[in-house]
């Protein structure tokens, strides 16, 4: 189930040259699991903007996005004390109700977001988190240290080579013998292809899709599973591994 609220910006900072950390503060009971999204109503655009959430206490959201076009440009523009309508509590988000002891966390670009408010979650419950980060340069990195500060053991990757393991996340999951029973993944298409293949264990893909409304009506971001379509606003945008058909 999902809501509708008026939400004030607390902090909109830079992290790297694109890629922007937002808080804000709001009503946040309809955030229910890591791998959830909010959808933000901007002036002047037809069409609300899914953002992922990072992270969530009991009076706040913080989310990263990454500037790309003339919405997220308009994002990094506002300024604490605005306000921004919101539909929160989106999506079908991560489940660690699994058998998982040696979870594997894999984030592409800014695919990695989600998974920091799903490791916290996991350290919480008395898991070892084993975190891979991929980018394609030094640059881009970020959120390395905050995984860290949470406890986790952090891989970095960059396709130059430029930080960490040179290639990609798939390289550093089979040339660092990492050592896990599950893995949970959210990043561009490519990358959780290319998982999908290289990977053994059972998991869980968080998919990034256009959509046009968030919640399920107009049926625009919808994919293929084994048990039929699914759309990615409403049944995902976590799948489990088994159902995928690419």
């Amino acid at each position: 189930m999902y809501k509708k609220g008026i939400y004030r910006i607390e902090r909109n900072e830079r992290l790297t040259e694109t890629v922007w950390r937002m808080r804000l503060a709001g009503d946040t009971q309809w955030i229910t699991a890591p791998g959830q999204f909010v959808n933000i109503a901007l002036e002047g655009k037809y069409l609300r903007r899914p953002i992922s959430v990072c992270d969530w206490d009991d009076r706040s959201i913080t989310l990263i996005y990454k500037v790309v076009g003339e919405g997220t440009e308009q994002m990094s523009r506002l300024q604490p004390g605005s306000e921004l309508d919101l539909l929160t509590g989106l999506g079908n988000g991560f489940s660690t109700q699994n058998n998982a002891r040696r979870p594997l966390l894999v984030g592409g670009g800014v695919g990695v977001p989600p998974l920091y408010g799903l490791a916290r979650q996991l350290l919480a419950e008395g898991k070892p988190v084993e975190v891979v980060l991929g980018f394609n340069t030094a640059a881009e990195v970020f959120y390395e240290e905050e995984f860290r500060a949470l406890g986790c053991h952090v891989t970095v990757a960059t396709v130059d080579g430029s930080r960490g393991v040179e290639g990609f996340v798939t390289t550093a999951i089979a040339g660092e013998g990492l050592d896990f029973d599950y893995f949970y993944a959210c990043g561009p298409l490519p990358m959780l292809h290319a998982l999908y293949n290289a990977v053994e264990q059972d998991g869980q893909l968080s998919f990034e899709e256009r959509m046009g409304c968030g919640f399920g009506a107009c049926m625009g971001c919808s994919c293929k599973t084994k048990y039929g379509n699914k759309r990615i606003c409403k049944e995902g945008p976590v799948l489990e591994k088994g159902e995928i058909i690419w």
